[in-house]
């Protein structure tokens, strides 16, 4: 039976958490599994998963066991992995080693295992063949990445809703957005993706990628395809990426529906170097591509709206490309003008409309990120074409982070193409005698188009510079809050313990539309209601009153539980 999001649900299902981590930086590590200490949902298990067992990979351990509590967490050093044996062990003792591992976790509410390096792929199915059946709903987390406290709650609230639901997927936002120009234009790109491309999806029930940072799973259904999923083969070579990607192809083929959710959300990190960035784009579009491949195969099994956008999506780089060499090469220098001044014009028309949706005016910003597309994701997709069977360049850790230079090579062919074009046409035009009707359009639209750049890059330091002051003030102990008005509006959870062994789960009404300079020791009164405020999410966060813990979480206003005076608040038994 399809339930409302509104209606009380119990928190009866068992779920777990699976954290991938490999190479992390012990600052993103730390904040990632003290927001797990904060998650509200009851009973939750938690399955960190390391790739590598080396020495150099122990601190991970040692930042699980200081958080999660070496009296509560359980540790386990693995010398090989499902499918890999150990130096001299033999097919019984690998046996022996396997099913040890699979009984620490089944025993254990907190564990942290390093197994012998193999990947991603290879840390997931670790944490999926251990569990087995023996939850309900699984959750993925990356090893970066800053949980809301409700979470795992709201998702767990979409698949109750509907049975036929096979896979939910949560809001991801940039924790390090204002650290680089490119995580601040990925931070907006994020916003977009999210809240208007994948809830478009969302309401057609085909949401074609839950993302690794957030996401959560009919443990039912991981477990007809695991293995499927873990051998998959693309040209002849084993895929070493696309791991969530082709984990929601996987729910899709079985013709079960793939939501998302702003209600749950998380903060991560994401490349402040161009070079990195440029990378990890191309193993995105590698893996996008490969997967719209196997994606076609289900389309008659989901609404019409898949296949349109698929299709649209799949085939719009080429035809772009396309129209820019024929524009650039025998086209005019006025109409390669009009087109940039068109594209700019479309980018500030969409980011306008996100501005208003989002009532936030940094999304104005979006129409900044079109010409990053122009001149590196085009060039990326299609070298991640042409590249698209080789199975390595995969994810860099954290700690040491390695540039692969490959990157630059499609974009600098794609600007000779393109700077060849203007100067071949260039060349072209200057045979010809300019009317003076062109050159007062060649001089307007270049002065337009020099000032909107100047603008919008006027606009970007001054937010950037005045993002620096707070970051700064933020570190002397003071926490800055915008609520009502920004991406990420802050609420306080108040979790209840009773003497039955229930909780009840919720949170204040919302604060005021105002800015609000607090020190972490200071305590404001709402509807009756004390509330503790931290810098960022550093420290345990709570202040004991009364058998009530209060918690600082990230939350949209329409994602909040609902107070318990308008009896309509979450109720569940306590684990």
């Amino acid at each position: 039976m399809k339930k409302s999001l509104e209606t009380p649900i119990k928190l009866n299902k068992t779920v777990a958490l699976c954290i991938a981590a490999y190479q992390e930086d012990p600052d993103y590590l730390r904040k990632c599994l003290q927001s797990v200490k904060r998650l509200t949902y009851p009973g939750i298990k938690v399955v960190m998963v390391i790739d590598g067992n080396s020495e150099d990979d122990l601190y991970m351990m040692d930042i699980f066991s200081e958080v999660m509590g070496r009296d509560k967490s359980a540790t386990y050093i693995w010398k090989n992995n499902y499918h890999v044996k150990g130096p001299g062990e033999t097919d019984e003792s690998h046996k022996e080693s396997s099913q040890h591992v699979t009984q620490l976790v089944l025993s254990n509410k907190s564990i942290c295992i390093m197994q012998k390096w193999g990947g991603k792929r290879e840390v997931m199915y670790t944490a999926f063949r251990a569990l087995g059946r023996s939850v309900d709903y699984v959750q993925v987390c990356d090893s970066d990445t800053m949980l809301d406290p409700a979470s795992s709650v709201e998702m767990v609230k979409v698949l109750e809703e509907d049975p036929m639901v096979g896979g939910v997927g949560g809001d991801v936002q940039i924790l390090n957005k204002y650290d680089s120009w490119i995580s601040f234009l990925s931070s907006v790109r994020y916003w977009m993706a999210f809240n208007i491309e994948r809830a478009c999806q969302s309401y057609f029930g085909c949401v074609q990628c839950i993302s690794g940072p957030l996401g959560m799973y009919r443990n039912s259904l991981l477990h007809e395809f695991v293995e499927d999923w873990y051998n998959q083969e693309f040209m002849g070579s084993q895929c070493s990426f696309g791991d969530d990607r082709h984990l929601t192809n996987r729910v899709l083929s079985l013709g079960y529906a793939t939501k998302y959710t702003a209600r749950s959300k998380c903060l991560t990190e994401t490349p402040i170097e161009y070079l990195r960035w440029l990378n990890q784009q191309t193993r995105w579009s590698k893996s996008y591509f490969r997967e719209w491949l196997y994606n076609a195969m289900w389309f008659h099994k989901h609404h019409l709206w898949m296949t349109y956008e698929a299709v649209i999506t799949g085939f719009f780089p080429f035809f772009l490309i396309a129209t820019v060499i024929q524009l650039f090469y025998r086209g005019k220098i006025w109409n390669i003008l009009l087109f940039l001044l068109t594209v700019q014009l479309v980018g500030l028309i969409k980011s306008s409309f996100a501005s208003c949706l989002r009532g936030n005016i940094v999304m104005v910003f979006m129409s900044l990120y079109s010409v990053l597309y122009m001149s590196s994701l085009l060039p990326a997709k299609m070298f991640a074409i042409a590249t698209i069977n080789k199975a390595g360049w995969g994810t860099s850790g954290r700690k040491t982070i390695v540039v692969n230079f490959i990157g630059l090579i499609p974009v600098s062919v794609w600007f000779t193409i393109l700077l060849g074009g203007v100067i071949f046409t260039i060349y072209k035009e200057s045979k010809k005698p300019f009317s003076e009707s062109k050159q007062t359009v060649l001089i307007v639209g270049t002065l337009l188009y020099a000032c909107y750049w100047v603008m919008l890059l006027t606009l970007y330091v001054v937010l950037i510079n005045k993002c620096g002051r707070r970051k700064k003030g933020q570190q002397k102990g003071q926490y800055t809050c915008h609520t009502s008005r920004v991406e990420i509006h802050t609420y306080l959870y108040k979790e209840v313990i009773e003497n039955q062994g229930q909780r009840d789960i919720y949170s204040p009404s919302i604060l005021p539309k105002k800015k609000l300079h607090v020190l972490p020791s200071e305590y404001k009164k709402k509807s009756k209601l004390r509330m503790l405020w931290t810098p960022d999410l550093k420290g345990e966060a709570k202040h004991e009153i009364h058998q009530v813990k209060v918690y600082w979480g990230l939350l949209d206003p329409k994602s909040r539980l609902r107070h318990p005076e308008d009896e309509t608040y979450i109720r569940g038994q306590n684990a």
